[in-house]
């Protein structure tokens, strides 16, 4: 009962504390992950107070670089040894150097690497998987946050890191959780198929969790076909059945809410001290790359980034063997980050750690990480309006099975020149420091709909496999997601990532919803809504097949959208192998040509017309509808019968890029630029303008820029050279040209002139 009642005083303090402002402070961060010496994260080396001259070179080199912030660590094990016996040595020798040496610290806390007293005072505290076994912490997991003395001691502890730090004038901000699940840093290779956390507090959170959605026990009976007589028989499934998988749907929506939760608490625990410093996490893989399903417990990004001043991601382009992510998925990567960061208001996103070497994950060793590389995938972050980048890490890996990977310069302390390179760009942004943190990206007119309910159809059924580093699914849910992006890309056309339950569409006039086989009720009252406010809405195959509950819809597309689509499906099957294609009949539609074939992928849904307003413009090799045309209210719609951006993304053609390119003439989307091969994107500062240009390609190029930019006498400077770039007005339109080499990013900014 006591522990009970301090628990109960820690959350009153909590609850206080979420009246306080978001951080006020006005700091970009370009660091480097350094914790003192080789150790790797979130390993510390020992007697740091008799290191601190020496792990002074490694912080003047640092800042001599251009770096402007030291990204340090502290795990709990080392932190706090015993109960209320802190030890923040290694942390008081990086502030001092940081001061003394004209940096800034951000601290990363690892609460996964847990000192033993925790599972020895609380014995039931273990990380329980779903066949019942139990998992002994090593270096890591941990213990369960749910058990309500650990959830207790892990607040303290960053209370007690909060009041360590707060009067210190070199610490800027944390990072409060790397990369969160339910389990981190352990793969518990002795249990099969597991998935976290049954453990009997975790299940006590998802009992009340489920009294709040459903209010009473007969309630949940009737939506899971259950008979219990109390709620304390009521526990997770962990199997699949042939009934119903409302249970499993459930279950994966707490673990995001409760992750969700457990961010915000440890936010408000160290906001309630320490003000004024920024507070972020960032995700391993984001939802563009990650299922719902894993294993570890995967959160939501868009409900992580409601808890902090700035959510984000890591970014690694080559992360490890043969990997090597091209142009458009890193663009995906990074703007599903600008989505999440920037919706609702917010202030953007952090790169919480950036590739700085290269790769390994035991034998597997990556591509070379050039000096352009780490140009390139810098400015792409940047050009996305990210606030914040940390590059992971000076030193390579010292140890573990990433050993020798992963460092911007060599463990002998060689500096490379891809450092060099990196710390040119951080002195750019440093002395530019009020120009980026003002940036923003400009409004899109086109979003993709990301939905995270497209991976539970058919439920434990469908449990998608994790293949590849950072938990990457080789799934048909990301491949819609990228293959709209991928064919997009060349067009320079600005684009937003819309979450499901977030459906704010009103700024938009093309709306793309990609495999959307499972929808909330709610959103198609938003979908309705926005087509008939003259909205542009394209969907896939089987729209609303089934709704957040998994129950299947009469008539499909379901929830009442077959009147926005003005058509139903009457008929679906595989196609051949899993491919199949449309052969486009309006030989009026932007783009596209009577007679050529669009390629697709799985389904082949024969579509019926149903309104005066329907037409068929597109039909399978069988001569069945395939794609249907129509209108409703003020707006128009597209159905398409299969998966066009999925085989896009698999199997690219001339003819899908033109569709794509025709999709956006349909619905009125202005191109902001009009260029040749070069990357183009840009960002506003007040009435400043950031243009970004990057030449991906292996040769020299010329770079011919039109901006579509108001009226006025603009003056451009190079922000790298700092030196005047001439401008040429044609019409509404702004030229600028130059010569990149092979891998080079250009970077102007344009102001209008003073008089």
């Amino acid at each position: 009962m006591a522990v009970n009642l301090r628990y109960m005083r820690v959350l009153a303090i909590i609850v206080l504390a979420t009246a306080l402002p978001a951080s006020s402070a006005d700091f970009f961060p370009m660091a480097v992950w350094y914790g003192g010496g080789k150790a790797r994260a979130p390993m510390l080396e020992r007697d740091a107070r008799a290191k601190k001259e020496i792990w002074r070179k490694d912080v003047r080199q640092i800042k001599a670089l251009g770096f402007n912030t030291v990204r340090t660590w502290i795990d709990w094990a080392t932190g706090e040894p015993k109960p209320g016996e802190y030890h923040f040595e290694n942390l008081d020798v990086i502030l001092e150097l940081a001061r003394e040496e004209g940096l800034k610290v951000f601290l990363q806390v690892y609460m996964d690497s847990a000192p033993r007293w925790v599972g020895v005072r609380y014995p039931d505290s273990l990380f329980v998987s779903s066949n019942g076994a139990v998992v002994i912490p090593e270096a890591s997991p941990g213990y369960c946050l749910d058990h309500p003395g650990v959830r207790q001691a892990d607040l303290k502890f960053y209370a007690a890191l909060a009041g360590h730090v707060r009067a210190n004038a070199a610490f800027a901000g944390w990072d409060l959780w790397s990369e969160p699940h339910v389990i981190n840093w352990a793969t518990p290779s002795y249990i099969p198929n597991p998935e976290f956390c049954f453990c009997k507090n975790t299940l006590a959170k998802f009992r009340a969790w489920l009294r709040k959605k459903y209010g009473t026990l007969d309630k949940l009976n009737a939506a899971w076909y259950r008979q219990y007589d109390e709620w304390s028989e009521v526990e997770p499934g962990r199997m699949s059945t042939i009934l119903s998988y409302t249970d499993y749907i459930d279950w994966k929506t707490f673990i995001a809410d409760k992750l969700g939760e457990d961010l915000h608490d440890r936010s408000l625990a160290v906001k309630s001290i320490a003000r004024g410093a920024i507070v972020t996490s960032h995700a391993a893989g984001v939802g563009l790359f990650a299922s719902p399903n894993h294993w570890e417990g995967q959160s939501d990004d868009w409900t992580m980034a409601r808890q902090v001043d700035y959510y984000g991601t890591s970014f690694y382009p080559k992360h490890s063997s043969f990997v090597d992510r091209n142009v458009p998925w890193r663009g995906a990567l990074l703007d599903f980050a600008r989505s999440f960061g920037y919706a609702g208001g917010r202030d953007g996103f952090y790169v919480g750690e950036l590739q700085a070497g290269f790769g390994t994950i035991a034998l597997n060793v990556s591509p070379t990480v050039t000096p352009e590389d780490l140009r390139v995938w810098t400015w792409s972050a940047l050009a996305r309006g990210a606030k914040g980048v940390n590059y992971y890490a000076w030193y390579p890996m010292s140890s573990g099975y990433e050993s020798g990977g992963f460092g911007m310069i060599q463990l002998d302390g060689t500096v490379t020149e891809r450092a060099r390179a990196a710390g040119a760009i951080a002195k750019v942004v440093d002395r530019n420091q009020e120009l980026f943190l003002r940036a923003r990206p400009p409004r899109a007119e086109v979003a993709i709909v990301y939905n995270p309910l497209a991976h539970f159809v058919g439920g434990r059924q469908r449990a998608a496999a994790s293949a590849g580093p950072q938990g990457e699914v080789a799934g048909i849910e990301r491949d819609s997601l990228l293959g709209v992006y991928r064919a997009l890309f060349p067009l320079n056309v600005p684009l937003d990532y819309v979450h499901i339950n977030e459906l704010d569409l009103r700024p938009y006039k093309l709306v793309i919803l990609p495999y959307p086989l499972m929808l909330p009720e709610a959103s198609a009252e938003a979908l309705k809504a926005y087509v008939r406010g003259g909205g542009h809405l394209v969907a896939e195959a089987r729209l609303g097949w089934s709704n957040e509950s998994g129950a299947a819809s009469e008539r499909i597309p379901g929830m009442g959208l077959w009147e926005v689509m003005g058509c139903r499906e009457t008929d679906v099957q595989t196609g051949d192998r899993g491919r199949t294609s449309l052969r486009w009949t309006d030989g009026a539609w932007p783009g596209m040509a009577a007679g050529e074939q669009l390629p697709a992928r799985w389904y082949e849904e024969t579509l019926e017309p149903l309104s005066a307003q329907a037409r068929v413009v597109a039909r399978f090799a069988n001569d069945a509808p395939a794609a249907v045309a129509s209108s409703y209210g003020q707006g128009r719609t597209l159905m398409l019968g299969s998966y066009v951006s999925a085989a896009y993304e698999t199997a690219p053609s001339r003819e899908t890029e033109r569709f794509y390119a025709g999709l956006l003439e349909w619905a009125g989307v202005s191109l902001p630029a009009s260029t040749g091969k070069v990357e183009v994107r840009t960002l506003e500062s007040g009435a400043d303008r950031l243009v970004f240009v990057f030449n991906h390609e292996k040769a020299a190029a010329d770079a011919s820029v039109s901006l579509r930019m108001p009226a006025g006498d603009y003056e451009a400077t190079d922000l790298v050279e700092e030196r005047p770039v001439p401008t040429v007005r044609n019409g509404e339109f702004l030229e600028l040209t130059t010569r990149l080499n092979a891998g080079a990013v250009w970077v102007v900014r344009l102001r209008i002139r003073q008089r």
